[in-house]
């Protein structure tokens, strides 16, 4: 799908975004799409281009991106965000796009419809142990992103182990003002 252009595959997921009503996302690796600024997205974007030599319609896709975040804001959608610390650490673009989407992460949090957990580096874990980064749609399907693909899973058995990761993992995140302090954290280590 993404030899066709990366507009095209944020495109495809619009359908099964509007018809969500409960979203459910552990990221490992960046902060979740629909929380992202344009230049964050842009430097997401422009990384998987490289890494997979697709066409260049990065900044199609971007728009195409930042129309969807409309639903952070329609009232009838939730959103549980779970992010790992050092997502919040590891610099994407550069220091001032960085600075400039954890503050946008500060704001986005406050939105009654989202609600956003910080794993803390340094937590013991049990079962909530670091693992791929996957969205929940309701409990219909889930999304799985992998290196080199992404993998959808349908499976109730399997969309329920996914369920059990989500929970362990939200039991062990910070939220409100202890997730606004790691992310604040994450700010002035910027410089």
């Amino acid at each position: 799908m993404e030899r066709s252009g990366l507009k095209r595959v944020q495109e495809s997921v619009q359908p099964l975004f509007d018809r969500t009503q409960t979203f459910r996302a552990y990221q490992s690796w960046v902060v979740p799409g629909l929380l992202q600024t344009a230049a964050y997205t842009q430097a997401v974007l422009r990384t998987i281009a490289e890494l997979r030599d697709v066409r260049d319609d990065i900044d199609a896709a971007v728009a195409v991106r930042m129309e969807r975040q409309r639903i952070l804001h329609t009232g009838r959608h939730r959103f549980a965000m779970l992010v790992e610390e050092w997502v919040l650490r590891t610099v994407i673009g550069d220091a001032e796009i960085m600075a400039g989407q954890l503050g946008h992460l500060i704001a986005v949090a406050s939105l009654p419809s989202v609600s956003l957990g910080v794993i803390p580096m340094g937590t013991p874990r049990g079962a909530g142990w670091p693992t791929e980064s996957f969205t929940m749609y309701d409990d219909a399907q889930v999304a799985v992103e992998l290196v080199s693909a992404h993998l959808t899973v349908t499976q109730p058995r399997e969309i329920a182990e996914y369920a059990r990761a989500f929970a362990e993992l939200a039991g062990i995140a910070a939220y409100g003002a202890r997730a606004r302090s790691l992310i604040t954290s994450a700010i002035d280590a910027l410089g």
